[in-house]
């Protein structure tokens, strides 16, 4: 079998790629590789297999916001402009990385939003028209557990049919009619972006449609499971994926006045673990995520010099764009009770409720534990005389949204002991604020200082008052009346922009979409971290895969932007 649990039992200790990280880049670019079957292919991840429900059924993502043991469990340094609250960062350990974890939606971004990559990067390669072959590849659109009919609620022209990972639209649920009501009440705001006039994935993103999410039969369908552990992958010959294996440096080999050569891969299975070696005959491929990959690249000695001299890591390649430009989406919730028990609230937080619902999931995989928690998403622009766009627009241009994108949920995510709920998330989707990573220690196994310095531009504010006002628009609409009750008290009487701004700094959070920490940049450019190839500047053998290498953030989901930018640097490494 080609799945170990034990480094002992590897065929060998020498591959032609050694793949750091089992998320959505490490697996798309271990697969692809192994399509060759001249290639091996060593895929390292530090945590285990996604084999148990919280996992694998949809509505269950809601129970893994807290820490557990197949999280990295970080916590940021306090944010200021969160009222210098510190917040828990999930961020999944285990094969398929955070894939295996969050919420599964299925979510492009804007044509502008990969326009802007060629651009930025001086690659057309990443341009929309020319990725969309990798979109393709990614997705397997599929009808929907419940079989509701889907006519006019997608364009089957802007969807891949028979690609790796399953996307569905959403079972229906109680308020489904309700948003419809709401839509043609409020067109203007809220027109309807939909089938075959438009698609929120056809690239043309703004309006208010149906959410699609990346989920097989009422599972979900992770970089694990699309990408590995199927049988034809996983039992391939020259496919080794090694599980619990914490990568703690890539070691150089003598530069010999060239650039510096990564060929070795030191990794331990544990804190206090032996440290053990594998080396590589072509590529290193770091696939670790937005927090993991620089602060690996720092522990390698890849970073600013000054950070890595003060803890005693000698510079083997100076990037002091290394863990710089964190960006983040930045979201907080409006939440009404209702009149209704017919929400999502008692499966999470009762546990008979949860146990029946399960077993019938466990016989049709439908009901509502094959939800997400996302039915319908709205992305809308600011308007033209917003107070936000004093300065310019930062969103990627006139198809994007610099604004928000309202989740509208069938409960409260995080629900009370009683009441029922509906909820709104409101997002900053192209914030201006930054933080960065850096090393706490140089010991691998100590969390690095993540820095999310959220809200703490004036933009960043007011966009995300115009989401909360927004939200309140939207269910202020007639067809609300006799099922919403009341705002949570927090949102009561809460009509100014300093009393919103006071309920944001108090509420808010980054949703996980980070992004930026090793950005791509032109070949040329002395700022940035990789090239356009995705290649680390300064070093040969060595590339990097996974968001981090993003130089902004998509009006999107994070997750579906890895997936197609790893396929696309599968096929740039097999080209080279």
């Amino acid at each position: 079998a080609a799945l170990y649990v034990n480094a002992s039992l590897l065929p060998a200790r020498s591959f032609d790629f050694v793949v750091i990280g089992g998320g959505p880049g490490g697996s798309v670019v271990a697969n692809r590789l192994t399509e060759n079957p001249k290639y091996s292919v060593l895929l390292l991840e530090a945590g285990d297999l996604p084999d148990d429900l919280n996992h694998q059924v949809p509505l269950l993502n809601l129970l893994l916001r807290q820490p557990n043991a197949k999280d990295w469990n970080y916590t940021s340094l306090p944010v200021p402009g969160l009222n210098g609250r510190s917040v828990f960062i999930p961020r999944g350990k285990l094969l398929g990385g955070c894939t295996s974890m969050n919420g599964m939606g299925y979510y492009r971004g804007s044509s502008d939003d990969f326009d802007r990559y060629a651009r930025v990067s001086g690659d057309p390669g990443w341009a929309w028209d020319n990725m969309q072959q990798y979109f393709r590849k990614h997705e397997m659109w599929t009808p929907p557990i419940d079989h509701h009919n889907v006519n006019g609620d997608f364009d089957p022209a802007v969807h891949g049919f028979h690609g790796m990972t399953s996307v569905q639209l959403e079972p229906l649920t109680a308020i489904d009619g309700m948003v419809l009501e709401a839509i043609g009440e409020l067109n203007t705001t809220f027109p309807f972006n939909h089938g075959f006039n438009h698609d929120f994935n056809s690239g043309y993103q703004l309006g208010l449609g149906w959410g699609p999410a990346m989920t097989r039969d009422g599972q979900r369908d992770s970089a694990a499971t699309a990408y590995v552990l199927q049988p034809s992958f996983i039992n391939r010959p020259n496919l080794h994926v090694l599980l619990n294996a914490q990568v703690t440096r890539l070691l150089p080999t003598a530069s010999h006045g060239r650039l510096p050569e990564f060929r070795s891969v030191q990794f331990s299975q544990g804190t206090g673990g032996p440290v053990q070696v594998v080396s590589v005959t072509k590529e290193v491929i770091i696939a670790a995520g937005a927090i993991n990959t620089p602060q690996l690249l720092m522990l390698s000695g890849i970073g600013d010099s000054r950070h890595l001299t003060a803890l005693g890591i000698p510079t083997v390649v100076n990037l002091p764009d290394v863990g710089q430009n964190l960006s983040v989406h930045v979201s907080t919730p409006i939440i009404y009770s209702v009149n209704s028990t017919d929400t999502i609230d008692d499966a999470i937080r009762n546990t008979t409720v949860r146990d029946e619902l399960l077993a019938v999931w466990n016989e049709t995989h439908g009901g509502k534990m094959a939800n997400t928690q996302v039915q319908h998403v709205a992305y809308l622009r600011l308007p033209d005389n917003s107070s936000a766009l004093t300065d310019g627009d930062p969103s990627s241009g006139p198809n994007s949204t610099a604004c928000t994108d309202l989740f509208i949920d069938n409960g409260d995510l995080n629900p009370p002991p009683t009441g029922y709920y509906v909820s709104v998330s409101c997002i900053v989707n192209a914030p201006t604020s930054r933080g960065n990573i850096t090393l706490y220690s140089a010991d691998a196994f100590t969390q690095p200082l993540v820095a999310f310095n959220s809200l703490s531009t004036a933009f960043d504010v007011d966009t995300l008052i115009q989401a909360l006002k927004s939200g309140f628009q939207f269910l202020s609409a007639r067809s609300w009346d006799g099922y919403l009750v009341a705002p949570i008290p927090a949102l009561r009487n809460v009509t100014t922009d300093a009393q919103f701004e006071t309920y944001a700094r108090t509420t808010a959070g980054p949703n996980g979409h980070l992004v930026a920490t090793a950005s791509m940049s032109p070949h040329e450019a002395d700022w940035g971290v990789v090239d356009p190839d995705l290649r680390v500047k300064g070093a040969t053998g060595l590339r990097i895969v996974d968001a981090s290498v993003l130089p902004y953030l998509p009006a999107g989901t994070t997750g579906v932007t890895t997936f197609v930018f790893a396929e696309r640097a599968a096929d740039l490494i097999k080209a080279a």
